[in-house]
């Protein structure tokens, strides 16, 4: 399958770009900054800025599938304009390519904890990463009256982990606008298996104008 991949060398980006080049596809990796180094195979290394809609548009024609792991940094103070404008010109773009399907890579912040209660909501919720995940919850507002294409909203689980504390299980349960809990309680999936879940859906196609989400 030929997949156009933007944000490709971030820490969701990254991971789901090696899940899929291991399983075949052809990905065209579209970033800010490309990865020279990178041994992986049937990666096509983009670098373009996701704002420049036309030319976004010329990348990702062919395509399959667009998957946006879109994120211009937690850290960013602009985290909020930038993420919804830079969400938008993606979406515009894909539909300027005539591209059928599109998976947005979210945020957690939006799943629901009951009928009312969204997790960004809670007061615990961490006021550093607040912005970005206000963006992404009202990006999820604006991405569901979309009409013209098969769009996807992927919230991770609340927990996220990588390295020796995240790995590749190959195991998840999937939800849609709750989050999946375990057994001790958490919301838990390493950003490997979140690669898996990701991967998966461009291959089967389960959630089609949906949100869904995934966790052990």
């Amino acid at each position: 399958m030929r997949v156009a991949l933007i944000g490709a060398t971030g820490f969701v980006g990254s991971a789901i770009l090696k899940e899929l080049s291991e399983r075949n596809h052809s990905i065209k990796a579209i970033s800010r900054s490309i990865n020279t180094e990178s041994d992986l195979k049937n990666v096509v290394p983009i670098q373009i800025d996701v704002n420049d809609v036309d030319a976004l548009a010329a990348d990702l024609k062919g395509a399959d599938v667009v998957v946006s792991a879109f994120n211009p940094g937690w850290t960013n103070p602009n985290i909020y304009e930038e993420f919804l404008t830079g969400a938008k010109n993606i979406q515009e773009a894909a539909k300027k390519a005539n591209v059928k399907r599109f998976i947005v890579i979210g945020g957690a912040g939006s799943l629901f904890l009951d009928d009312e209660l969204r997790v960004i909501d809670t007061p615990q919720f961490p006021d550093e990463i607040k912005p970005g995940a206000t963006a992404a919850a009202e990006y999820l507002d604006f991405i569901q009256t979309e009409n013209q294409i098969d769009w996807e909203f992927f919230s991770p689980a609340i927990e996220m982990h990588q390295g020796t504390s995240g790995v590749r299980t190959g195991r998840y349960r999937l939800g849609l606008d709750n989050p999946v809990i375990g057994k001790d309680g958490r919301s838990v999936l390493s950003v490997e298996d979140v690669a898996v879940v990701i991967a998966d859906e461009v291959e089967k196609q389960n959630f089609t104008k949906r949100r869904f989400t995934a966790g052990y």
